[in-house]
């Protein structure tokens, strides 16, 4: 397997406190790797030391065999990395498509212009493919404002994403969304990144998410890799069962 992504003893401390100390993480192309852990674990601050959005203490950061660390995220992104936040980022006054055709407009405008014409052929049929790989299209011409959060979520995915990215890290993609939409969520969601081979990190409290999901889990604890196995291992040993799952293997959420 190539390795996409390495994480090499990368620490980040704010103010004197330890969110990350000394992680070490290998990412092969086309894996599908959960990351689990309590609150406070690094969960997040390992997700914005890949993407660009703060800089490790110490340690490095390989992509593709570059050197990345501490790179801004608009570069990161060109360079094929995609981030998506636990809360969408939409404007929530302009339709579903409007929102896909400022994402795929900026991608692809040079620099000195803001916006591909929204009357583009080529930008109509790029965005209506994106809605309909995600299977929202027939929210396409709805207020976002107006949509269930399920349809949020895989909007704000998708436009993340709509670059083709090599890697994409999602912060809790299930987040705020409710029982019922969840897992036809990741079904979409995990069956269009499977289908494209996309190399994907993803965060998540829903245990059952990860065991179905995921191919590889990574649980941290205290800023640092407490496992790192296939879900039946991590989900095996007693240490993440009593400081990250619960008492019982079968405990819904850490």
């Amino acid at each position: 397997m190539t390795l996409l992504l390495q994480c090499r003893d990368v620490s980040k401390s704010f103010n004197g406190l330890s969110a990350a100390a000394g992680i070490s993480l290998s990412v092969g192309a086309g894996e599908i790797v959960g990351i689990i852990g309590a609150n406070g674990a690094g969960k997040t601050t390992l997700l914005n030391m890949i993407s660009g959005y703060i800089r490790p203490t110490s340690g490095s950061i390989l992509f593709n065999g570059e050197d990345v660390t501490g790179i801004e995220p608009r570069v990161l992104t060109q360079r094929g990395i995609a981030r998506s936040f636990q809360v969408p980022q939409l404007f929530l006054n302009a339709t579903v498509r409007e929102n896909m055709m400022l994402a795929l407009s900026l991608l692809v405008q040079p620099r000195s212009k803001l916006l591909r014409d929204f009357g583009d052929q080529g930008l109509v049929e790029d965005v209506d493919r994106m809605l309909q790989h995600y299977d929202i299209q027939r929210h396409a011409h709805t207020v976002v404002r107006s949509v269930p959060q399920g349809v949020r979520k895989l909007l704000d995915i998708g436009m993340a994403i709509c670059g083709q990215p090599s890697l994409v890290l999602l912060d809790e993609p299930t987040s705020g969304v409710s029982s019922d939409e969840k897992h036809e969520l990741m079904r979409r969601l995990m069956g269009r990144l499977r289908a494209d081979a996309t190399t994907t990190i993803f965060i998540e409290h829903d245990m059952e998410v990860v065991r179905e999901y995921a191919s590889r889990v990574v649980a941290l604890y205290d800023g640092q890799v407490l496992a790192d196995g296939q879900p039946g291992d991590v989900f095996s040993k007693e240490e993440v069962l009593r400081l990250i799952v619960g008492k019982t293997e079968n405990a819904p959420q850490c």
